[in-house]
């Protein structure tokens, strides 16, 4: 069911504390923790507790959870010191955009020039 934890999301089992992560910001409805596999000198991905595929899905049926992911997006910025040079939120969404973990989730990124366009 959406919104529920799934027993085969790697994001779920790391809100549930079953499997590690370095955690740098958790509130009530969010976790932001460092990505394993970092494309700049700053990568953080902030993820909804509650599971949902991807940001539309998330966006969709939790308008405030979103909300909440975004906020925390900047807060993550601010602490890691690159809210004034700038920074990159990205939801990749679905496998064809580079998604691999099925569970709603920003990418906060920086430290480093990032060109546009991406890709």
């Amino acid at each position: 069911m959406a919104g529920e934890p799934q027993t085969d999301c790697l994001f779920c089992k790391i809100v549930s504390g079953e499997v590690p992560a370095t955690v740098v910001r958790e509130t009530d409805t969010t976790v932001a923790f460092r990505d394993i596999n970092p494309q700049a000198p700053t990568h953080i991905l902030v993820i909804p507790k509650a599971h949902y595929p991807d940001a539309a899905s998330l966006a969709a049926a939790e308008p405030g959870i979103t909300a909440d992911v975004l906020r925390e997006a900047g807060t993550v910025a601010a602490d890691e010191k690159i809210d004034d040079t700038g920074y990159r939120v990205v939801f990749n969404t679905g496998s064809g955009a580079g998604q691999t973990v099925f569970h709603a989730h920003a990418h906060v990124l920086g430290g480093r020039g990032l060109n546009w366009p991406p890709g």
